[in-house]
C-alpha cells in the first residue's frame, strides 16, 4: 500500500467579486491589468461576446483562459533547457471550439462524468437527463458548463494572477434540479502552478461533479503522441466498468493489473492490454486520500523536454483518459492534426455514477451547503 501525501488545504489569497459578461455587439476592447490582458477572442452564434484573458507568471510562464466554457486555450511551461512550450491541446480560434471538440480544456458539469441511462432519483423524485454518450448521461449533456459563456474578472496578488468565472445553471436546465451558482477561480502562480478552486451552491438539492477537462501533452502540443510520458497514480484501487463505461459498483486493487501506476510507468507501456473499443484507458482511480484534504494525485513526466507535471486535489477520484477517441479527424493549434493518444486527461472529481452507487463518494449537493473542490497542477522540469 502506498503512503498518501496530504497537507492542509490553505485559503484562496485572492480578492473577491464579480462582473457580468458583455453580451451586446460592441467589440470588446484590449485591457491590460498588471500580467492579465484581456482580448476580444469573437462571439457565439447568439451574439454572446467571447473573452480570452492571458495571464503570465514573473518566470513568463503563460495561461489563455477565455469565457466560453471556461476554457484553459494554451498553458506555457518551460522544458529542462527553459524553453516554453505549450502543453495543452485545443484550437487557434473560437471557430474551432464552436464546431464540437471533446472538450479540449473545459469545465465540465454540472455533472462531469457518466450517469448510466441518465438517470437518478433525488430526494424521491426520479430525473431523466438527455442521454449523450451512448445510453449514458455525460459531462452535464446536451449543453453543458463547457458550452456557455460565463462571467469573469481579473485577479491579482501577491505571487499570483488569475481570473473568476462565475456562471448561473438555472433550475432545469439539461434536466437538472435547483439554480445552481457555480464559480471557478483559475490562478497562475510565480511557482508555475496553475491551481483551480471551484465552489458552487444551491437553492434545490442537487448533484454536482464539477472538474477540469484538459488534454496534456508534456512534449509540446504539437510534438506527437503521450504514450512515452511516465505517469505515476497515488490510487491503489480502481472502479471497473461495463462495456458503456459505468462502474459496476465494485472498488479493485490496481496490484498486479494493467491499471497499476503506483510506480512511473509508461502511459502506452501496457495500454494494448486495457482493452475497450477503441483500445485504451477511462478509468476513475480511487485515490488513497480519499478527499479528506489536499492529497497527491498524479505525477507525470515527459523524457525529451524534462517537464514534469503534478496533481494534488481534494477530490476521492480522478479520471485517466489517454485519449482513446481522438482519431485524426480535428486540426488543432498550428494545424496540428490529433491523432489517437495525442493528449492525456487526468480529471480530479467523484467517481462516475456516485448518485447511482451509495457505496461511492456522494455528490449530492444540499439547498443552502456550499461546494467547494480544489485541484493544483505544479510544474517543473528535470
Amino acid at each position: 500500500m502506498m503512503k498518501n501525501v496530504i497537507v492542509s488545504l490553505s485559503a484562496v489569497a485572492l480578492a473577491a467579486g464579480l462582473v457580468g459578461c458583455a453580451t451586446d455587439s460592441t467589440p470588446t476592447p484590449t485591457m491590460s491589468t498588471g500580467k492579465i490582458q484581456k482580448q476580444s477572442f469573437g462571439q457565439t452564434p447568439d451574439g454572446k461576446l467571447v473573452d480570452l484573458y492571458v495571464m503570465t507568471n514573473a518566470k513568463g510562464a503563460v495561461c489563455k483562459v477565455m469565457t466560453y466554457g471556461a476554457i484553459v486555450t494554451e498553458l506555457q511551461m518551460p522544458d529542462r533547457a527553459g524553453r516554453l512550450n505549450d502543453i495543452v491541446l485545443g484550437f487557434d480560434n473560437l471557430d474551432g471550439y464552436l464546431k464540437g471538440h471533446p472538450y479540449f480544456g473545459a469545465i465540465v458539469g454540472r455533472v462531469g462524468n457518466r450517469i448510466a441511462k441518465g438517470k437518478f432519483t433525488l430526494d424521491g423524485v426520479t430525473y431523466q437527463l438527455a442521454t449523450n454518450n451512448g445510453p449514458n448521461h455525460l459531462h452535464g449533456g446536451i449543453k453543458g458548463f463547457d458550452k456557455v459563456v460565463w462571467a469573469a474578472e481579473p485577479l491579482e496578488s501577491s505571487g499570483a494572477v488569475g481570473v473568476r468565472l462565475s456562471y448561473l445553471s438555472k433550475d432545469g436546465e439539461e434536466g437538472y434540479p435547483g439554480n445552481l451558482k457555480a464559480e471557478v477561480i483559475y490562478t497562475l502562480t510565480d511557482d508555475n502552478e496553475l491551481r483551480i478552486d471551484y465552489t458552487a451552491t444551491t437553492d434545490k438539492d442537487t448533484v454536482a461533479n464539477i472538474t477540469h477537462h484538459g488534454y496534456w501533452n508534456l512534449a509540446g502540443a504539437e510534438n506527437g503522441g503521450i504514450l512515452n510520458h511516465e505517469l505515476m497514480l497515488y490510487a491503489d484501487q480502481f472502479t471497473p466498468v461495463d462495456d458503456t463505461l459505468i462502474p459496476t459498483g465494485e472498488l479493485k486493487p490496481v496490484a498486479g493489473t494493467v491499471m497499476d501506476f503506483t510506480a512511473p510507468t509508461a502511459i502506452g507501456a501496457r495500454l494494448k492490454q486495457v482493452g475497450g473499443n477503441p483500445v485504451g484507458y477511462d478509468h476513475n482511480y480511487v485515490l488513497n486520500g480519499g478527499g479528506k484534504g489536499l492529497g497527491l494525485v498524479a505525477r507525470v513526466s515527459e523524457p525529451t523536454s524534462g517537464r514534469v507535471m503534478e496533481i494534488w486535489s481534494t477530490e476521492p477520484g480522478v479520471q485517466f483518459y489517454s485519449g482513446n477517441f481522438l482519431d485524426g479527424t480535428l486540426k488543432g493549434k498550428k494545424g496540428v492534426v490529433y491523432n489517437q493518444y495525442h493528449g492525456f486527461c487526468l480529471e480530479t472529481q467523484h467517481f462516475p455514477d456516485s448518485i447511482n452507487h451509495p457505496n461511492f463518494p456522494s455528490y449530492v449537493l444540499k439547498a443552502g451547503v456550499p461546494y467547494k473542490s480544489t485541484t493544483i497542477h505544479k510544474f517543473s522540469a528535470k
